[in-house]
């Protein structure tokens, strides 16, 4: 039977010597077999090697009746410690799988209790291979096609890989296999869509996608575990036209970047994104922003490069039907009174609606009976330092503005003419 995982041998001698151990543990594999030569029966040819890098070899210890304690009260963490009587030395051992942990020492107590020798689950006491125990490798970067690995996987211990100037047209399947990812670095290639089993890398905090052939990012990663550790979404210089309104729903991020895109409107829900601190948009085609706009709070905005355009609140664009709609009139009374709704109630594309349902400035609700403007909004109202919008040293631009009747924009009319009259 063998173990991988960190060890530390720590000398009870040493405390009485006037020094201390190292405190902390170095990767090792652990077998536990028979010494070559000895005959079967018994328990007493039964030992312990501990194999490291720096000792491929192994350091064997007898079992059979030497071992003076198990501490296992961190088992399920992973760590356990066995106290030999000779030599006076603890095995310490951490960052085990908890499951393997627990039947090792199983298999270990069984060899010190004299355990017949066909029964225990024993392994030849060879050196270790160099790949059992070196550390494993967290970080990866190929920068060319060439080195590029086709034949041989990558490791499945990478939390950070970088595959760029590779020349990918997709995202390669191995690399979804690679669940402890933290940082996936895929730019400058040629993917032009994304496989929806991202969302099955469940510790990613970074995707950087810069410079691909993206048209779009799809409803099924918004709606995936990356909803929980996505922090940083690099996708600029794509081609991408418009993102998902559920695309929101990727509350942890923190840093967005989407400039040089062909984008022609940002998500309607952008105030949802309550941690998002960057946000840049340079060089896109937004005609204007959307009301949730104003609910970010941001410490660097670049929005420069848009053409964004004219702003005048005394050319509304109305949509308002009176009489309301019974359609509208219950939408309005669901979102106001915030009645809860979903696909077992109500028909998909009625949930669909009330999701994107616009916010008058009394704060009332409204679906598809409404009136439109737009209005100039000083972008230091939402961020600490703006990148100036254009070559004339603006830092405007115009934000969408939503009313649910003609009373709210008939007040809202004379408090704009007063404060330029």
């Amino acid at each position: 039977m063998r173990l991988q995982c960190e060890v530390e041998v720590v000398s009870r001698l040493l405390p009485s010597c006037g020094l201390r151990g190292r405190g902390r543990g170095t990767r090792a594999l652990l077998s536990l077999g028979r010494q070559p030569g000895r005959a079967r029966g018994g328990g007493g040819g039964v030992y312990l090697m501990v194999c490291t890098a720096r000792d491929r070899a192994g350091a064997r210890y007898k079992v059979q009746e030497n071992i003076e304690r198990f501490f296992t009260r961190f088992v399920e963490e992973g760590k356990a410690t066995v106290r030999l009587r000779e030599p006076a030395v603890d095995v310490c051992l951490s960052k085990a799988n908890a499951s393997n942990l627990k039947n090792f020492l199983s298999a270990v107590r069984l060899a010190h209790q004299g355990t017949d020798i066909g029964a225990l689950p024993l392994s030849a006491l060879v050196p270790a291979k160099t790949s059992e125990v070196e550390k494993p490798k967290t970080k990866m970067i190929i920068t060319s096609r060439r080195d590029y690995p086709l034949t041989k996987s990558f490791p499945y211990s990478l939390e950070h890989l970088q595959a760029s100037y590779c020349k990918l047209a997709r995202i390669d399947t191995r690399v979804l296999c690679l669940k402890k990812l933290r940082k996936l670095d895929l730019s400058h290639n040629h993917i032009k869509q994304l496989p929806a089993t991202i969302g099955d890398l469940i510790c990613l905090q970074e995707l950087n996608l810069h410079n691909n052939h993206l048209e779009s990012f799809s409803v099924a990663l918004c709606n995936s575990t990356l909803q929980k550790s996505l922090q940083f979404l690099d996708l600029s210089q794509n081609k991408i036209k418009a993102l998902p309104i559920q695309f929101c729903q990727l509350q942890e991020l923190v840093n967005l970047k989407l400039d040089d895109n062909e984008l022609i409107r940002l998500p309607f829900k952008m105030g949802q994104l309550g941690h998002l601190r960057f946000l840049s948009a340079a060089r896109n085609k937004l005609p204007f922003l959307p009301s949730d706009f104003r609910k970010l709070s941001l410490e660097n905005l670049d929005l420069f490069g848009n053409p964004f355009e004219q702003s005048n609140p005394l050319v509304p664009s109305i949509q308002l039907k009176i009489p309301l709609t019974l359609l509208e009139c219950a939408a309005r009374a669901t979102v106001n009174y915030r009645i809860p709704y979903g696909c077992h109630l109500l028909p998909s594309h009625l949930c669909e609606d009330l999701q994107v349902a616009k916010t008058c400035q009394c704060g009332s609700a409204c679906l598809s009976s409404f009136i439109q403007i737009t209005v100039t909004m000083n972008l230091h109202h939402v961020a600490h330092t703006v990148v100036l919008v254009d070559n004339m040293g603006g830092t405007e631009a115009p934000v969408i503005c939503y009313f649910c009747s003609l009373d709210c924009y008939s007040q809202f009319l004379d408090r704009y003419l007063q404060s330029i009259g």
